[in-house]
C-alpha cells in the first residue's frame, strides 16, 4: 500500500490567483496518493500589502484575464474592500464536514465570477447553505476568534516554511508558488510514483 504524502496548501480567498488555482488544483488530491493539509488565510496574509497592491493591481488584472481566457472561466472581481477572513474561518467547518472542495469552488465562483463581497456574512451563508452547511453553525465558525486566529497562525507557519505568497503548495522541502505551478506539483507527484492506479 502506498503511503500518502502531505501536501500543505496555503490559500487566501481574496487572491485572484487562488481563484484560478481552484479551477485546476483538484487532480493533486484526486489522482495521487496525497493528504490535503488545508491552510486557509485571512486578511492580507499571503497577498501584496496595500501600498504594493495599488501599483500591482492593473498588471495583476491583465494577467488574471489572460489566464481566465485560457481556462474559459468568467472574471468579475469583487469590491476592493472585500475581506476574506470570514470565508477562511468558515472553510474550517467545510473541511470538518467533508465539503471543502464545493465550499472553495462556490465561494470563489460567487466572489470572482459574480463579483460578490464574500466578506459579507449573508453572502457567505448563502454559499454554505447551497452546499449543505448549516447557516448558524457556519456563522459561529466564521466569527469564532479562535478560528480567525488560526488563519494568522497558518500564515506564520507558511512564512516559517519559506512561502512568499498564495496559492502555495508545500511537499516536503519542495515549495510550489502560484496557480501556474500546479503542473510542476503534478510532475513532482509522478516522480514520487504516487499516481493512483
Amino acid at each position: 500500500m502506498v503511503e500518502p504524502v502531505d501536501v500543505y496548501f496555503y490559500f487566501n480567498f481574496r487572491s485572484p490567483y487562488c481563484y484560478l488555482a481552484s479551477k485546476t488544483l483538484w487532480p493533486i488530491f484526486e489522482d495521487y496518493h496525497t493528504r490535503l493539509v488545508w491552510r486557509p488565510l485571512g486578511g492580507w496574509d499571503g497577498r501584496s500589502p496595500p501600498e504594493v497592491a495599488v501599483k500591482k493591481l492593473p498588471i495583476a488584472r491583465q494577467d488574471m484575464a489572460r489566464f481566465a481566457r485560457r481556462l474559459g472561466v468568467p472574471v468579475n472581481p469583487p469590491p476592493k474592500t472585500t475581506d476574506p477572513t470570514l470565508a477562511g474561518a468558515g472553510s474550517l467547518l467545510a473541511e470538518r464536514k467533508g465539503v471543502l472542495k464545493p465550499y472553495i469552488n462556490e465561494v470563489m465562483r460567487k466572489e470572482w465570477a459574480e463579483g460578490a463581497d464574500i466578506g459579507q456574512l449573508d453572502i457567505l451563508l448563502q454559499v454554505g447553505e447551497s452546499i449543505g452547511l448549516d447557516r448558524e453553525e457556519l456563522a459561529e465558525t466564521a466569527n469564532d476568534p479562535d478560528n480567525q486566529a488560526q488563519l494568522m497562525r497558518n500564515w506564520q507557519e507558511a512564512d516559517e516554511k519559506g512561502a512568499v505568497g498564495v496559492p502555495t503548495f508545500i511537499i516536503g522541502e519542495e515549495i510550489f508558488w502560484g496557480q501556474d505551478r500546479i503542473d510542476f506539483v503534478l510532475e513532482h507527484l509522478r516522480e514520487l510514483r504516487l499516481s493512483r492506479l
